[in-house]
């Protein structure tokens, strides 16, 4: 059986009447164009079913169009969701998103060293490892949610002071009077840990108690914890989570302890998870804005590949999402 001859530009050319290197225009989406070229062009690829070769295509323009996203698990529903609003946005700007679940900091490192290598134009990165010695600013990087102390490396995050304080305010104008603060944290300097800081600066602030279970990760058993914490600690009657899911697996607990939400306990998450606003759920939460975080992570890092001026740190604002965790008076 004879082999199937692949089919080059040089046969698109042919079919369409036209140069290569108007082919190759065509193919690199180069402007000025006449569009009736573009047409017998577009046309030609299509008879001859042309698919033109994106690697050999990036080499000749140093470029991959390809940017790689760093998350620490596909399992999250908040990375999941990040991560769809990145590919969409990716798509826009022509770009293909290469998804990289990781489990510790040789994968990280692995990541970067393709970046180094022009496997990847650029990361955006949901990291809590102990990267910061292989950052530099002429590296294509944007973080989400993590400052790295002494680097000229953008960061785009949610307002965690203000979710925090809007959490503090909303309980206590609920009726809490006996509050906690349920979480965890590792090692690294990120924003996330302003949630815990600004809760219970406000709660004491205004002069209520505030219980704190912050355990560092990784733990084992965490819902076991949170049973103790709460055992321990009866008269809790207004909680605020570091995450909805976090939120979830205290609701958990709060049931297996016949603690009624929201009429024994108020609770409130942050993030705003597609899962915690299920109606047999209703989480009332603090609500990231995730489409335009990954919107302006994506602009920013694109700005940062093409050289031009991007602010280090884009905060964008939250809101509150009302459910049925919280009293509705």
């Amino acid at each position: 059986m004879e082999e199937q001859k692949s089919i080059t530009m040089k046969d698109v050319a042919r079919v369409a009447g036209v140069s290569v290197g108007t082919v190759s225009r065509v193919i690199n989406n180069e402007p000025g164009i006449k569009e009736s070229t573009l047409e017998k062009v577009n046309a030609a690829i299509k008879e001859l079913n042309y698919i033109p070769d994106v690697y050999a295509r990036g080499m000749k323009k140093n470029k991959t169009e390809t940017i790689a996203l760093i998350i620490p698990t596909v399992w999250h529903p908040f990375f999941g969701e990040f991560a769809y609003h990145v590919e969409v946005e990716l798509s826009k700007k022509n770009y293909k998103l290469l998804l990289c679940n990781i489990s510790g900091p040789k994968r990280e490192l692995d990541y970067l060293t393709m970046l180094q290598q022009n496997k990847v134009d650029g990361i955006i990165a949901i990291t809590y490892s102990p990267i910061d010695d292989y950052l530099s600013s002429n590296i294509p990087f944007v973080s989400i949610d993590r400052v790295y102390e002494n680097k000229d490396i953008a960061c785009v995050s949610s307002d965690n002071r203000a979710g925090a304080e809007l959490a503090a305010d909303t309980l206590i104008a609920k009726g809490g009077r006996h509050f906690a603060f349920i979480g965890g944290h590792n090692k690294t300097i990120n924003e996330t840990k302003k949630r815990r800081l600004y809760f219970e600066k406000r709660i004491l602030e205004a002069g209520f108690p505030c219980h704190v279970l912050d355990l560092e990760e990784p733990y084992d058993d965490f819902v076991g914890q949170v049973e103790e914490f709460l055992i321990n600690n009866p008269q809790v009657d207004a909680i605020f989570t570091i995450n909805d899911f976090t939120a979830l697996d205290t609701l958990a607990v709060l049931e297996k302890l016949g603690r009624r939400v929201p009429e024994d306990v108020q609770v409130i998450g942050y993030d705003g998870i597609q899962l915690a606003s299920e109606k047999s759920l209703a989480l009332s939460t603090i609500r990231q804005p995730l489409e335009s975080m990954a919107q302006e992570a994506v602009a920013c890092l694109i700005d940062i590949i093409e050289k031009r001026e991007r602010p280090l740190q884009v905060t964008l604002p939250i809101s509150y999402l009302e459910g049925k965790t919280t009293k509705n008076f």
